[in-house]
């Protein structure tokens, strides 16, 4: 069988694939985008678009990922896109986001019934963001009654706030000072702040 000819139709399409798609681009999901009987070899149309985009000192390149392509940015901008993606997403998060973030940091592994008890609010909601922005996750179930879910903070959530460990956290006491007057200090953390006193 013939060798398909890579036309700049073909690394167009790719490209544009490879843009709007939010995961790899393989084979099999490049054929079900083409029409009946349009082939397109996706290898040769990468390593086209790659050295294009050497050639004109762009600032990302496509890079493989699982069985497929995925357009990535050069490394030495890593700093700079990381430091736009945080601030992006701190942006968004709700201040009840935040303060559910602050309970499960200081408290972790905790369930939903405690995250409640401690905020005093339905969190299941806030804790699905949290879940899907990767900043939580589930660690087990615990002992009490229903074997509710427990949820810790992950890797990302360390990256976010710059930390190498949960240990690296403020402590309640340094959080104390820093809310001298109480009024602006989150309900949740004067909570946890409470709870470790009593501890």
């Amino acid at each position: 069988m013939a060798k398909e000819t890579l036309t700049l139709l073909d690394m167009q399409l790719v490209e544009a694939l490879l843009i709007a798609s939010d995961v790899p681009l393989t084979v099999e999901r490049l054929k079900e985008c083409l029409d009946e009987g349009h082939r397109i070899d996706l290898d040769a149309a990468v390593a086209a678009l790659n050295e294009r985009y050497r050639t004109a000192k762009h600032a990302f390149y496509i890079s493989p990922a699982g069985k497929g392509y995925q357009i990535v940015t050069d490394n030495k901008f890593e700093a700079v896109v990381r430091n736009f993606i945080n601030r992006n997403v701190r942006a968004r998060l709700t201040y009840a986001a935040l303060e559910t973030l602050a309970v499960i940091a200081y408290k972790q592994p905790i369930s939903k019934p405690e995250i409640e008890h401690i905020r005093g609010v339905n969190c299941a909601a806030v804790l699905t963001t949290l879940l899907e922005r990767e900043l939580i996750s589930v660690s087990g179930r615990s002992d009490a009654a229903g074997r509710p879910l427990l949820y810790v903070t992950t890797e990302e959530f360390l990256r976010y706030f710059g930390l190498r460990s949960p240990a690296d956290l403020p402590r309640t006491r340094e959080l104390d000072e820093l809310f001298r007057s109480g009024e602006n200090e989150p309900q949740a953390l004067h909570a946890v702040s409470i709870e470790n006193s009593e501890a």
